[in-house]
């Protein structure tokens, strides 16, 4: 398949030191569902910060590689890589409710973006919005254009969002936990339509979650990542069904199952928090966490590729026993 994201080795590191991505290399194909997957704060959304230039600009992006359709955007100024985002590429945001002007109409914001990148008239810009609106699943779209954010639900507003998403076409397509704000039926809904709209227009799709379960309905790809860094990488049947990395094998542990997990039982956690990583460390970021540890923990991390496109980044013979968390 074609690759329309290309990253190798991206890191981000902010003034007072903190590595929030190391050394992060993945590929997102046309009309593949990737899904980027770990706990809160292990470097998901400043990854996809980074691909967008949307990072602070006191913020050190480097990355040896870090091309869209096959062209670099590494050393892009602010204004060509705005000709890029919104038109080439696109990101959903976790709350649309603050990434959505309150002072403007749905409308003039869907709009905006269209005669913005296609130099279009107002009644074509309209009348693609319209168009989008409908095929998102939102009913009297004309009417919803004339509606203010507040006037819509948190399931509505996320809609639009990804209707303004594809008002130029992109090839990429970020979506940053798209369902974190909503009930479990929207988020349902919300899964649906992304999945079905990936497919029908053979979108390259990022998707950013810390749910396993959006991951293994939807994904056709997934990368693991803790404390910045993909600590495993595979597609979705071979990570469920062999999980390699001891982080993986606890996040998967985490998820109850109908069925085998007892009424009543405790659920199962992973022991710990995720670590501040500074500039220049060595060794796993899960080693604290990890009962499997070793001493060579504090050194060079090998990037073990298991064939079929399964990597992981760890010293452990990949034949270790399954018990990995730290009492």
């Amino acid at each position: 398949m074609t690759a329309v994201l290309e990253i190798e080795n991206l890191s981000v590191t902010f003034p007072n030191g903190t590595a929030a991505v190391r050394g992060v290399s993945l590929t997102v194909a046309k009309g593949e569902m990737h899904c980027l997957v770990g706990e809160s704060g292990c470097g998901k959304s400043v990854t996809a910060l980074a691909v967008m230039n949307l990072l602070a600009r006191n913020a050190d992006r480097r990355a040896n590689r870090l091309r869209l359709a096959g062209r670099d955007i590494t050393g892009l100024s602010e204004r060509e890589i705005g000709k890029l985002r919104g038109a080439s590429m696109a990101m959903i945001f976790q709350e649309p409710m603050t990434s959505l002007n309150p002072a403007y109409t749905i409308g003039s914001q869907m709009t905006e973006v269209y005669r913005r990148h296609k130099a279009a008239g107002r009644r074509e810009a309209v009348d693609r919005a319209a168009t989008l609106l409908d095929r998102v699943g939102i009913t009297a779209p004309g009417l919803r254009l004339g509606q203010f954010p507040h006037q819509l639900s948190g399931g509505l507003r996320q809609r639009v969002m990804i209707a303004m998403a594809l008002m130029c076409g992109p090839d990429l397509l970020i979506a940053d936990e798209p369902t974190t704000a909503l009930d479990v039926t929207v988020q349902a809904q919300i899964l649906r339509l992304l999945a079905s709209l990936q497919k029908d227009l053979g979108l390259a799709t990022l998707l950013i979650t810390h749910d396993l379960g959006i991951v293994a309905r939807v994904a056709q790809k997934v990368s693991v990542m803790y404390a910045g860094e993909v600590v495993e990488q595979a597609s979705v049947a071979e990570l469920f069904a062999r999980p390699r990395h001891p982080y993986t094998r606890g996040l998967l542990e985490c998820v109850p199952v109908p069925g085998k997990v007892a009424r009543g039982s405790a659920l199962g956690s992973i022991p710990g928090m995720v670590p501040t990583i500074s500039a220049g460390f060595q060794g796993c970021g899960f080693a604290g966490r990890c009962a499997q540890r070793r001493p060579d923990c504090g050194g060079a991390i090998p990037d073990q590729l298991l064939g079929a496109g399964h990597r992981v980044r760890c010293v452990l013979p990949q034949d270790a026993p399954s018990g990995n968390i730290a009492a």
